[in-house]
């Protein structure tokens, strides 16, 4: 992806509350699942926070201090202001860094949160390289894009694979989770209106500011074409995709399973 492209689509999406689908409510029953809320003085990492919607639930709901990561300081600057005007800077630390490179120490953490980021380095990289950092019994929540069905239509399934050749059923991202020496001890599917109303719709309304900001130029309008042709797809095709929440437990007893060598 050309700077250019890429910084465009920072501008189009740094204002919006979400950088994909998600909710408050899903958050709230993910850290249930989990069994956090009962535990006190957590660590917790939220990783590729963008501008902090999950960060913030987090905060509220949890005795804990998060840590906030995210590679782009324009995201990570308004949660910074969120936190401040809601009163929970004393619980969020906002870290510029890519999720590929993080540096925190081993058994660190009693949780890892990533809600529709891990597709950035892939699931089964992110769940192998972030195991470490987490205690024995650490949590680790992440939500991915995931097919609610074996046997998606075909347009659907050629745009997805096209976009993420790891996109697969929650039965295949589950047993990742298995092999990679995580108990897995949650999964639900988000809902549509974690799609239409929570991101697509506010996406929708900030197009035409966007493309004014921007003269209308051809990669302001491509950008803007490509997110109204995958929300046209969505529209058609939401009884076959969404992001599974997925909540897993680090396994204390587990060793590394002896891998093929090349």
């Amino acid at each position: 992806m050309a700077m250019d492209e890429f910084q465009l689509l920072v501008d189009l999406h740094r204002d919006n509350d979400r950088q994909g689908p998600g909710g408050d409510e899903q958050t709230r029953r993910a850290i249930e699942l989990s069994g956090l809320a009962s535990r006190r003085g957590l660590k917790i990492a939220d990783i590729g926070c963008g501008t902090g919607a999950s960060t913030l639930v987090l905060a509220r709901s949890l005795d804990a201090h998060i840590t906030a990561v995210d590679f782009l300081p324009e995201f990570l600057e308004r949660l910074d202001a969120a936190a401040r005007e809601t009163g929970l800077s004393d619980r969020i630390t906002t870290l510029a860094q890519s999720m590929d490179a993080l540096d925190f120490a081993d058994d660190e953490l009693d949780a890892i949160w990533a809600e529709g980021a891990i597709y950035s380095i892939g699931f089964e990289a992110g769940v192998r390289a972030w195991r470490r950092f987490l205690k024995p019994g650490g949590v680790l929540a992440v939500s991915e894009i995931t097919w609610l069905t074996a046997n998606p239509p075909a347009e659907l399934r050629e745009h997805w694979q096209g976009e993420y050749a790891e996109i697969a059923p929650a039965s295949d991202k589950i047993a990742c989770l298995e092999r990679e020496g995580f108990t897995p001890v949650g999964y639900f599917p988000l809902p549509e209106h974690c799609w239409l109303d929570n991101y697509y719709r506010p996406l929708q309304a900030r197009f035409a500011a966007f493309l004014e900001a921007h003269g209308h130029s051809p990669g302001a309008q491509a950008i803007v074409e490509d997110e109204k042709a995958e929300i046209a797809l969505y529209e058609r095709f939401s009884a076959f995709i969404s992001y599974g929440f997925y909540i897993a437990r680090k396994s204390e007893e587990w060793h590394l399973p002896q891998r093929a060598l090349a």
